[in-house]
Order: structure tokens, then sequence, then C-alpha cells
């Protein structure tokens, strides 16, 4: 299961890394389009949905590595039982609010399928495809809660934090 769940994860940030570099090619398009006299109709509204879709799928990645930003400054004055009941709560508290967050992202795209909603730009977009990046990316990171919490609970969590603060100059 654990090799399943780091896949899944693994597998997301692959995407987002691919909507980044697709994110990349758009902007460059855009970029060129304009030097060279030409318009490629969409280019900002992709551009926008991969930037969204990259960012919701590497959050299980990013949380999985720790590098989510924190504020430890009460769990450094804990320790022992009171710092494990902390830890969690905080990641229940997490774990529940990207399930309700996931729920809703997979809603509004089942939604917006159902009512064949289109954006309002030129490119008139069926507005489930960018917004199943959003869904999938949530969904991930709710799974991705509730593994920090069950390995927390179950005392086997190794927290990792981010050496970047030790690291600048």
């Amino acid at each position: 299961m654990r090799r399943l769940l780091d896949g899944l994860y693994s597998a997301a940030a692959a995407v987002a890394a691919a909507f980044m570099v697709g994110l990349l090619i758009m902007v460059l398009l855009s970029i060129a389009g304009r030097q060279l006299g030409f318009h490629l109709p969409g280019t900002d509204a992709y551009a926008g949905y991969l930037m969204a879709g990259s960012g919701f799928l590497a959050l299980a990645h990013t949380l999985k590595r720790g590098e989510h930003i924190r504020v430890t400054l009460l769990l450094h004055h804990l320790s022992g039982r009171a710092r494990r009941a902390m830890e969690l709560w905080a990641l229940g508290a997490g774990a529940l609010l990207a399930m309700l967050f996931a729920w809703y992202s997979v809603r509004l795209a089942w939604q917006s399928h159902l009512f064949n909603d289109i954006s309002t730009s030129n490119d008139a977009t069926p507005l489930w495809l960018p917004q199943l990046g959003m869904a999938l990316g949530a969904v991930v990171m709710a799974l991705a809660c509730m593994d920090e919490w069950v390995l927390e609970w179950r005392g086997l969590r190794q927290a990792e934090s981010s050496t970047e603060a030790l690291r600048n100059e």
C-alpha cells in the first residue's frame, strides 16, 4: 500500500511538472505570436488552466516531502503526549478540510460537465476539463493528508522538515 500511495504522489507531481512545461509552451507561443504578428486564440486561458492544474497536482507531493509551510511556534513548546495530540489535531483538521475541498472540487467539475459549462473567453473550452486537474489534485491531497494522519496515529510518521532555511545566505 505504501508503494502505491507514494507512486500516486509521484505520478501527480510528474503530471504537475508536465503541466508546467505546457504552461511554458503557452507563454512562449503567446510571446512569439506578439513578436511575429500571429495570434493563437486561447493561449492565455490555457496557460491559466495549466498553472492551476499544476499547483493542485503538486500539493500532495509537497506535503509528503515536508515542504508545506507550517506554523510550528506552538509545537516547539510542547513535548510528549501534548505534542502528539496537537499533531493529530492539526493533521486531522487538515485532512477534514482537504476532504471537503476535494468533495466540492469534484462536484464542481461534475456539475460543469452536466451543464455543459464553457469558458467565456474565445476558446470556449468545456470548463470541466481544466477543473479536472484541480479536482484530481484535491483528491490526491486529501489522500495524502489522511495518510499523514494515519501514520502519526500509528506512530510511524517521520515528519520531514525542509532545510531550505538553513541554506540561505
